[in-house]
């Protein structure tokens, strides 16, 4: 057995090496389809940031009575927090921060500034802002909970139904966005693999000759198919190493050009973080469509 599967992996060296330039087109013609499906990760990975960018910046209010004490105020978050598990932040705003931030946002704007002198007091309540992952029924849901008979008696308002129709196109969106990375990476595979699988042919088609007689000696259809198989592995490897150099590299000098379009985003740091499926995806793309498309196309000549 082992004798064998020397055999069958010499002569897919052999033919590799023989056929230097069909090989040189098949590994690139991998790399540059293995290379385009990554980019789809990349894409889906700032498509991912910008929905989560946008979604925090999404949230709804509760204001509480004026008077209400600090401690009232954060037994309450405490609560919505035990009682709701799709929170992701609440941040507690008290009367003097509100009036901070309204006149650090409006400082240009003396119309303001003066309505708010005429006012006198402090006219802001204390508040809590409440996020969550984005669904509009969890939106839906903590503010039903603020609004029960338990928190009635210290909340003024919820400001759900003010942002309710903010709210369900934000999510939308968000959505739409990963609906779209979906089907581009299904197009995208099935072209990498037909443009792929026609390159491969063309290698194989030019041992058809050698694979009629083989077959005709009464080679075994393992010993046939052996070579090719272990040849479209080895396109795979090689066409892995090339595309994950490569890809570290462009994150690399890309990272500070994009990070100043898209702040909080480090591209170099996301293929880092997301190494294990950067090589899961480049290398499986790479050895299974070798190989597979190569079993494929020499299974046609084994009826002769």
């Amino acid at each position: 057995m082992l004798t064998n599967f020397k055999r069958v992996f010499n002569f897919a060296v052999n033919d590799f090496s023989r056929e230097q330039g069909i090989s040189i087109a098949a590994i690139f013609v991998l790399a540059i389809t293995t290379l385009l499906l990554t980019g789809l990760i990349f894409f889906q990975g700032v498509a991912n940031h910008l929905a989560t960018q946008i979604q925090n910046k999404i949230d709804i209010t509760a204001y509480f009575v004026d008077g209400t004490q600090e401690q009232d105020i954060l037994n309450v978050k405490d609560e919505i927090l035990s009682m709701s598990s799709n929170i992701k932040k609440i941040e507690y705003v008290s009367k003097d921060q509100a009036l901070a931030l309204f006149n650090e946002k409006h400082k240009d704007n003396p119309v303001l500034a003066n309505a708010l002198q005429e006012v006198g007091d402090n006219p802001f309540l204390p508040s809590l802002n409440i996020t969550t992952n984005g669904d509009p029924a969890q939106y839906a849901s903590v503010a039903n909970i603020l609004q029960t008979a338990d928190f009635s008696k210290l909340i003024e308002k919820v400001d759900f139904s003010q942002k309710k129709d903010i709210i369900e196109k934000v999510y939308s969106v968000t959505s739409k966005i990963n609906i779209i990375g979906i089907i581009l990476g299904i197009i995208l595979v099935f072209v990498a693999i037909l443009v792929v699988f026609n390159t491969i042919k063309l290698a194989i088609e030019n041992s058809k000759e050698e694979i009629s007689t083989m077959r005709i000696v009464g080679a075994s259809d393992w010993f046939i198919k052996g070579p090719f198989v272990i040849q479209g592995i080895i396109y795979g490897v090689i066409s892995f190493f090339i595309c994950i150099v490569l890809t570290g590299l462009a994150a690399y000098f890309v990272a500070s050009q994009l990070y100043s379009i898209l702040p909080g985003f480090n591209v170099f740091d996301y293929f880092l973080s997301n190494l294990w499926i950067f090589v899961s995806v480049q290398l499986g793309f790479g050895i299974g469509v070798g190989a597979i498309s190569a079993l494929v196309v020499v299974k046609k000549y084994l009826s002769i």
